[in-house]
């Protein structure tokens, strides 16, 4: 996570001029005059858990701050703070806790490795401590208020889910509390696998391999969980889901007291288990688990491999394919899959195309992810297949099924059920197949010869009509769509034109592109975007696309698929019903959205940026907040639009600049001074934003307000000075409508958010917390920007808030 420059200026200097006394052998609290490190550990006061740094591997020098119960002799690992930054000499790092709330991990060069990101100002009177409980949650609280509680690690799980943790939305942060398992025995950084409550509304929750392919749910909740009965019947546990409007949407649980120590552990083969601790025979007790088999778990066994319930290593490759990383496979990690040993041959001109063949592999339930063409027989599918260089298997029951890159999912069957044993033709080079196989799965080049034959023999006109027919093959092949790596769509350009019907139905217009409103053959509603100026080769950009659909939140258009093909990228979303705020508020038709929807509005895209800044694995700088580029879903919740664009175009921020011109409104001076840009570009324009939702009106529209003051956020500025009412400042279709409060927060945010320089901003955290009324905001001065306007002149700025005393 990104540190704020003050924060590295004070712990660095802190390091270098202030002694730090280590925390004590038995102390559960850490304050911010002490450090951890090497062997020291936080303790809780019972001794049920501890705090320390650990390596998690005996063949690993990478060293992580971690959380695991103290009285079990089997170090077990349930929370991991710096899981993708860990650190290389535990002696010489450090876990602190600065005078604003942060924590912190220091390198042995101190440079930071990680921080909490939850700094808030204390009182003059008070500071922050950091404290272990005995519930295995790690808290940053007020010294004096055990319940002011400002940051804890169980709003952060890893891949443990302790008793009293939530599972489910935050709804003040706008952030999921989700499970994502470790990537390795020796590897704590988040996997592929996760646990994770519906974005779309309902109750139930779903394991999802890489992000959003679902392979398992909970069903929804009606006092129990429809698909885990068994979990929610038993007397030992007490599950509880609630949906507390404006805090929260999730469930949690309890335990009875003989069950001492219980953990929920979303494991490396994709299945969330449910184990007690066995003091007797000193070891975990699994007393739950889902998918109840094994191979149920999405992808467990990595692409191009089987898996097989009753053989004891889980795993094997298909012929012709040996693992990835023969290492892991041996340690039961099996994700890494499998790798052909010898390239097809396809594509290649001096073998006619007779370089591949297929082989048959009995007993299956069919990988996933498949094409359906219909009307062809075993024999045409395999030539469509053999004719395809993506086609890599093909299968023949009620229809042809094609496959394009990697095979996952494919599992041994052996119930004798005929309807679910299949099999499936997976293609190979000739020299990797059996005798027998290649004289029987070459059929198709065979087939070829007296069509060829016949071709030469019938003169020009069957040999036009043979390569006019083989065209309109490959044609139909390539304009297929393709699952892509992960979970996103891989379009070609004739899907989009048929979706698009060829882009006649324009939803807008900006720097980056047009948008088109397009229809999937499901009858989805999407939004197309067709991109312009797209600088990198379509390999880094199809990178770059992969990652962006890794990125979600509630408040973040989902991205569904991409286009990379030469010149042409496309991008597909979510189609939002409402459309875009802009027209919400300034169109001649425009709705009357109310002061609630508005706020909500306000808070929504506070979250999404907020999210981008400092919770995606790499921070996100939108660089194009306005009206446009907020949509509105069915209940009006705010979702924002082009994010990522800048870095995925390849685009330098000049360019960015001159492709921004038209919103010019909404640019941080810093744009416009050379310096460089940060995430506080977006909140100068987040604060833009406010003022053209307070109003209803462009900031830019020259409408005399008081006095000869024209520009609306100069107006906010000025009433918040002279302590003036706001509620005259509201769009007039309101008519005054407004909670008093709310208003005033909103102002002193959107002026806080347009001070000329950048360390007087607040960060987009920091605005989500003042909009919630967590904590309190100072009057904000006139930014340095308008004070030419009023012939005012401040001498210093500070920006500050106050944690107010809330339970949580």
């Amino acid at each position: 996570m990104a540190l704020r420059p003050v924060l590295l200026i004070a712990l660095l200097l802190s390091c270098l001029v202030f002694p730090r006394a280590h925390v004590g052998e038995a102390s559960d609290e850490l304050s911010p005059d002490q450090s951890l490190s090497g062997n020291q550990r936080l303790v809780s006061k019972d001794g049920n858990f501890e705090l320390g740094l650990f390596c998690p591997g005996k063949n690993s020098h990478k060293y992580y701050v971690g959380i695991w119960f103290g009285k079990i002799p089997k170090q077990t690992v349930v929370w991991v703070a710096n899981r993708e930054a860990p650190v290389a000499d535990p002696s010489t790092s450090e876990l602190r806790i600065s005078e604003n709330g942060d924590l912190v991990i220091l390198s042995p060069s101190k440079a930071p490795a990680w921080t909490s990101n939850s700094s808030t100002r204390p009182s003059a009177m008070d500071s922050f401590v950091a404290q272990l409980l005995d519930n295995g949650n790690l808290v940053v609280r007020l010294r004096s208020d055990s319940s002011a509680v400002v940051w804890q690690s169980f709003d952060h799980p890893t891949d443990t889910w302790l008793p009293g943790g939530w599972l489910g939305l935050n709804r003040v942060t706008g952030e999921y509390q989700y499970l994502h398992s470790w990537r390795s025995t020796e590897d704590p950084a988040p996997g592929q696998f996760s646990y994770h409550l519906d974005e779309e509304g309902s109750s139930q929750f779903f394991l999802r391999w890489n992000g959003s392919v679902s392979y398992w749910t909970t069903g929804n909740w009606t006092g129990q969980f429809s698909k885990m009965p068994e979990v929610v019947s038993s007397t030992h546990f007490n599950f509880t889901y609630a949906d507390v409007g404006g805090q929260r949407r999730g469930y949690t649980y309890s335990v009875q007291s003989s069950f001492v120590f219980t953990r929920a552990t979303l494991n490396l083969v994709g299945r969330i288990v449910l184990l007690v601790w066995l003091q007797g025979a000193q070891e975990w007790q699994q007393v739950w688990a889902q998918p109840i088999k094994r191979c149920d778990a999405y992808s467990v066994c990595g692409a191009f491999s089987i898996c097989n319930e009753q053989n004891s290593r889980l795993c094997e490759c298909l012929q012709g394919f040996e693992p990835v990383n023969e290492e892991e496979w041996e340690r039961g990690d099996w994700s890494s899959g499998c790798a052909r040993r010898t390239h097809l041959n396809c594509g290649n001109s001096s073998l006619g195309g007779s370089g591949d063949g297929f082989l048959p592999v009995s007993s299956l339930q069919l990988p996933t992810s498949s094409q359906e063409l219909k009307g062809k027989s075993i024999k045409e599918c395999e030539i469509v297949c053999l004719e395809d260089c993506y086609c890599t298997a093909y299968a023949c029951g009620s229809g042809c099924s094609v496959w394009n890159g990697e095979l996952r999912n494919a599992q041994k069957v052996f119930d004798g059920d005929a309807n679910s044993q299949k099999t499936l033709y997976v293609r190979l080079p000739t020299s990797e197949l059996p005798t027998s196989a290649s004289e029987h799965v070459t059929a198709a080049n065979v087939a070829y010869k007296p069509v060829i034959i016949g071709i030469v023999l019938g003169g020009v006109f069957l040999t036009f009509a043979a390569l006019g027919l083989l065209y309109r093959m490959r044609r139909q092949s390539y304009e297929k769509m393709r699952v892509a790596e992960g979970h996103l769509i891989s379009f070609t350009y004739g899907n989009l034109l048929r979706a698009t019907n060829n882009f006649s139905e324009i939803l807008g217009q900006g720097g980056f592109g047009s948008v088109f409103r397009g229809t999937l053959p499901d009858s989805t509603a999407v939004a197309v975007k067709r991109l312009q100026g797209a600088a990198q080769g379509e390999k880094q950009f199809c990178t770059e696309v992969r990652t962006l659909g890794t990125v979600h939140h509630v408040n973040l258009v989902r991205l569904r698929g991409f286009c990379a093909q030469g010149t042409r990228k496309l991008l597909v979303y979510e189609c939002m019903p409402n459309g875009s705020l802009n027209a919400h508020l300034f169109g001649s038709g425009r709705s009357k959205l109310s002061w609630n929807l508005r706020y909500q509005i306000m808070l929504g895209v506070a979250g999404g940026l907020a999210y981008l800044h400092e919770k995606c694995r790499e921070s996100i700088i939108h660089c194009d907040i306005k009206p446009e580029n907020i949509l509105l879903d069915a209940a009006f919740q705010p979702k924002i639009a082009d994010f990522g664009l800048t870095k995925l175009l390849g685009r330098d921020f000049s360019r960015v600049l001159t492709s921004m011109r038209g919103t010019i409104g909404y640019l941080a001076p810093e744009w416009l001074s050379g310096l460089p840009i940060t995430s506080k570009a977006d909140v100068y324009s987040y604060g833009m934003l406010v003022f053209e939702i307070i109003s209803g009106r462009r900031n830019t529209d020259k409408r005399e307000l008081s006095e000869g003051i024209s520009f609306f956020p100069l107006w906010v500025a000025s009433k918040l000075c002279e302590g003036e009412e706001l509620l005259g400042l509201l769009d007039e279709t309101l008519h005054g409508a407004a909670d008093a409060d709310q208003l005033t927060r909103a102002c002193k945010v959107a002026c806080w958010c347009i001070q000329e320089s950048e360390d007087h901003r607040p960060s987009m955290n920091q605005v989500v917390q003042i909009l919630e009324g967590v904590v309190e905001v100072g009057t904000p001065p006139v930014p340095r920007t308008l004070q030419h306007f009023i012939g005012e002149e401040s001498d210093s700025i500070s920006f500050s808030f106050v944690q107010r005393n809330h339970p949580r």
